[in-house]
């Protein structure tokens, strides 16, 4: 993961102290873009532990649509704990605006409005297996109608997918990139979901390539992220997906092999 590590030093030569909402502090730099080659290994950081099933359980979490913690317990991750209401719910967030983008279309009669629904996942695979040269295969959770009603607006805001030959490739834009706690997770995430993809759509998973703006390091994780640039780094683990169709996939038909790591850091969420 020597681009991930490659990003920390960036943020700690370049970064500028900067406020924020959160009220903690950070140093920050805008506009960055690493690519992880996925043949290389699965994108995991090896510089300390990153839970994997979390992960995963928070990107099947968003495909399935759900916008409340409390939807299947036995599926549940606390990434999404501080922002829920006392019901559990965060109002539109990724999975709704990914599966669920809404849609008002006038009925025949041109006096009312229908509300119908926008699957993008769903239209980004059909578009992969029919027309992989379309430069329009986006999926966006930056719908800027319902930002207000969401507990958090999206920091990964949209994704590309990139046909060419065999290879996919997949390349988010993420506005606000928290870089000790979030990054390892996006990036584990967003390679997850190309290798699902990729193999719904018959292709060979390549790079993911990942655009950030406002990059930081908040300041209560700085004495963490510069003992962990010191320490060791391993050879990447794998990941074994089950061969079933996209939709079938469930958490126990993923297997992350030989992941190696240095011990965990404990590093406080900004909320």
């Amino acid at each position: 993961m020597k681009q991930y590590l490659e990003l920390v030093q960036e943020v700690l030569k370049d970064g500028v102290e900067k406020k924020d909402r959160t009220g903690t502090g950070t140093i920050s730099i805008f506009g960055t873009q690493k690519k992880y080659d996925l043949r290389e290994g699965f994108p995991m950081v090896t510089t300390k532990k990153v839970s994997y099933g979390a992960i995963l359980r928070e990107l099947l979490w968003f495909l399935k649509g759900s916008t409340n913690i409390n939807e299947d317990l036995t599926q549940h991750t606390p990434i999404w704990d501080a922002w829920a209401d006392k019901d559990g719910n965060l109002g539109p967030i990724y999975g709704y605006q990914w599966r669920k983008w809404e849609k008002f279309t006038l009925d025949e009669n041109k006096e009312t409005y229908k509300k119908s629904y926008i699957d993008q996942i769903q239209i980004a695979i059909d578009t992969i297996k029919n027309n992989p040269d379309s430069r329009r295969i986006i999926v966006s959770a930056w719908n800027v109608a319902d930002l207000d009603r969401m507990a958090l607006p999206p920091c990964h805001a949209f994704f590309q997918f990139y046909v060419v030959g065999e290879y996919l490739d997949v390349q988010l834009y993420q506005r606000s990139a928290d870089v000790a706690l979030g990054v390892p997770y996006n990036i584990a995430s967003y390679a997850t979901l190309l290798m699902m993809v990729a193999q719904e759509c018959n292709l060979t998973p390549r790079y993911f390539v990942h655009t950030t703006g406002d990059t930081h390091i908040y300041s209560n994780h700085l004495d963490g992220i510069k003992e962990q640039i010191k320490r060791k780094t391993h050879v990447l683990p794998q990941l074994v997906i089950a061969k079933k169709p996209f939709w079938d996939l469930k958490f126990e038909d993923f297997e992350l092999k030989d992941y190696t790591h240095e011990a965990f850091i404990k590093f406080p969420v900004a909320v």
